[in-house]
C-alpha cells in the first residue's frame, strides 16, 4: 500500500496481525505487508494505531483469501483512465473492471480466485484530461506524456483509486504482467525503435521511472513472499536505500535485460500459471530476434511441464493471431532481416512500427519454439497431459479464441481478451477485421511463400469471435475441462467448454 507518510502500517485479519514501517522512494512511502493465514478472513489496516481501512462508505469488508487451488480466474488487458461520467463514456464505453467490481460488491460471495491483467494497466502515453492538469501544473516543458516517477505514481493514483476498483484490489489476488504502453507505444518493437527513442532527451528518465515504478506498483505483488523476501532490491529499500538503489535496478534492467526475471509462475492446486515477459526481454537483434531471451526462455522450459491438470501460459501479446497476420508478421521480420537486400529491410522497418508488427509471429524463431513446447506438453512428453493447456493475452483490442489443429488435439487453445476499457472506433474496428481476417488472409501466405518463409509448425482456427465491445475473461477450471466465458458490463457476451477430444475408436 501507499501512504500519505512516513508511518508504521499495520494489518489486522481476524487473530492474525503483521506490521511493517513504510519505505520511501522519490517522495513517496510504501509498505508492503504479509499477514499469513489459512482461510478467507476480512481485515482492517491501521497507520500507526489510526485505523484507516476500511473507511466510512458503506463498501463490503476487505478479505484476505489465500489462493490454494484456482478454481475461477478473472483476465483482461488494455485499460485505460478517463472518468466515468458522459462524454467519456460515450468514447470510451464502460469500465468492465469497474463495472465488475459493483457487482462483485452487490455478490461478494461470487468472488473469484485470482484477477490477472496482461497489460496496459497504465496508458503513459495517452494521458487523460486529469493526466494532463497533474503535468501542467509541474511543468510548462516536455512531452504530453508521462516522464518521471512522480507522474507514474500519479498515473496509479488515478488508474486504481475509483471506489469500486479499488475496493476490487483490495478483496481479490491479483497478478500483472506490463505490456508497451505501461511504458511507451511499441516499446521494444526493434532495435531501430530503440535506436529511435535514445536520442529523445527525456527518454533515458523516462524508462528509469517506467520500470521503477512497475517493480513497486506491479511487480512486487506477483513474487510469492519467499522470493519476495529474499529479492535484494527489497531489502536495500526497506533498509532505506531509497531511489538510487531503485534507479540503478530499472537502469540496469533496460540495458541488461537478462540481469532481471520478470516472468513469474505460480502453482495453484492442480493448475500451473506462467506468466511470460514479452516486452522488455526480447532479443532485437536482426537475424536474431527473440521474444525471450536465451536466459528467461531456459526458465521457461523448466515450468512448462505437464503432471498438472491445466498449464496457463500468459503473454500481454497474443501467440496464435489471426493466421493470415500471422503470416504477414513472419515475411515483414524476414524481409527486415534482409531477405530483399538493405533498402527494403530499411522499408519494412517502416512498416513494421506502423503497423505494429510485433507479436510473437514477427519473432519467428520463439514462435516455433513455444509451440514445439506446448505439443510436447499436450501430447504428455513432459509428464502427465493436462486437461488443456491454455495461452491468455490482450493487447490487439478485439477478443476471441484460437484452437489449434491437430491429431488427436484439442487441448491446445489460446483465450485473447481486450480491451477493458479502450475500444476501437468503427472505423478501425472495420479496418481490423479486413485487415486481419480479409486482406491478410488472402495475402499473408503469399507473402510468406514469397519470403521463402515454411509453414508454420502448428495450424490453427478462429473458433470464436472477434468481438470488439469492452470485455472481461472468466476461466473456470475443473477436473478434465475449462469454461470460459467473456463477459461486459451487462452481463455475459459467449461461453465455451474446453474438453480433450476423446481419442478416435478403433476401426
Amino acid at each position: 500500500m501507499e501512504t500519505s507518510e512516513p508511518c508504521t502500517v499495520r494489518v489486522r485479519a481476524g487473530d492474525a496481525s503483521s506490521e511493517e514501517h513504510t519505505f520511501t522512494v522519490h517522495g513517496h512511502h510504501y509498505a508492503l505487508v504479509d499477514v499469513g493465514i489459512d482461510g478467507p478472513v476480512a481485515y482492517e489496516v491501521d497507520l500507526d494505531d489510526r485505523r484507516v481501512w476500511p473507511g466510512d462508505d458503506g463498501l463490503p469488508p476487505s478479505v484476505i483469501h489465500p489462493v490454494t487451488a484456482l478454481n475461477r480466474l478473472i483476465f483482461g488487458s488494455c485499460r485505460t483512465s478517463v472518468p466515468h461520467e458522459e462524454p467519456y463514456v460515450r468514447t470510451h464505453g464502460p469500465d468492465v473492471l469497474r463495472a465488475y467490481g459493483l457487482r462483485l460488491m452487490e455478490s461478494p460471495d461470487d468472488r473469484p480466485d485470482l484477477i490477472l491483467l496482461l497489460g496496459d494497466q497504465v496508458y503513459a502515453d495517452e494521458l487523460t484530461p486529469d493526466m494532463k492538469d497533474f503535468i501542467a501544473g509541474r511543468r510548462a516543458e516536455g512531452p504530453q506524456e508521462v516522464v518521471d516517477f512522480e507522474e507514474y505514481a500519479e498515473l496509479y493514483r488515478q488508474a486504481w483509486s475509483d471506489p469500486a476498483v479499488r475496493w476490487l484490489l483490495s478483496t481479490v489476488p491479483t497478478l500483472m504482467i506490463f505490456d508497451d504502453h505501461d511504458v511507451r507505444d511499441d516499446w521494444n518493437t526493434s532495435s531501430a525503435w530503440r535506436e529511435q527513442m535514445a536520442q529523445v532527451p527525456w527518454w533515458h528518465r523516462r524508462i528509469v521511472s517506467a520500470l521503477g515504478s512497475y517493480y513497486v506498483y506491479q511487480h512486487l505483488g506477483n513474487i510469492p513472499p519467499a522470493e519476495r523476501e529474499a529479492d535484494p532490491v527489497l531489502a536495500a529499500l526497506r533498509a532505506g536505500a531509497g531511489e538510487e538503489t531503485l534507479d540503478e535496478f530499472a537502469r540496469r534492467a533496460d540495458a541488461e535485460p537478462d540481469s532481471v526475471r520478470w516472468s513469474y509462475h505460480r502453482d495453484l492446486g492442480d493448475t500451473r500459471l506462467v506468466i511470460l515477459d514479452s516486452r522488455s526481454a526480447r532479443t532485437l537483434e536482426p537475424g536474431r530476434r527473440r521474444m525471450i531471451d536465451a536466459e528467461e526462455w531456459s526458465w521457461f522450459e523448466k515450468q512448462a511441464t505437464g503432471d498438472f491438470g491445466h498449464l496457463v501460459v500468459g503473454s500481454s501479446l497474443p501467440v496464435l493471431l489471426p493466421s493470415g497476420i500471422h503470416h504477414v508478421e513472419g515475411w515483414n521480420e524476414a524481409v527486415c532481416d534482409g531477405i530483399w537486400g538493405r533498402r527494403a529491410a530499411r522499408w519494412g522497418e517502416r512498416v513494421r512500427q506502423f503497423l505494429d508488427l510485433e507479436h510473437w509471429g514477427a519473432f519467428r524463431r520463439s514462435f516455433e519454439d513455444l509451440a514445439r513446447v506446448l505439443v510436447e506438453v499436450a501430447s504428455g512428453q513432459r509428464g502427465r497431459t493436462p486437461a488443456t493447456v491454455l495461452l491468455l493475452s490482450g493487447d490487439v483490442h478485439y477478443s476471441y479464441m484460437a484452437s489449434v489443429r491437430r491429431k488427436g488435439g484439442g487441448r491446445i487453445h489460446q483465450i485473447v481478451c481486450s480491451p477493458i476499457r479502450n475500444p476501437l472506433s468503427r472505423s478501425l474496428r472495420f479496418a481490423n477485421i479486413v485487415a486481419s481476417f480479409g486482406l491478410a488472409g488472402l495475402l499473408g501466405g503469399l507473402l510468406a511463400r514469397a519470403g521463402g518463409l515454411p509453414r508454420p509448425s502448428l495450424r490453427w482456427r478462429i473458433s470464436k469471435g472477434p468481438w470488439f465491445p469492452n470485455m472481461m475473461t472468466a476461466v473456470d477450471f475443473a477436473p478434465g475441462e475449462a469454461v470460459v466465458t467473456w463477459f461486459t458490463d451487462t452481463g455475459d457476451h459467449d461461453t465455451v467448454t474446453i474438453r480433450p477430444e476423446p481419442p478416435a475408436a478403433p476401426r
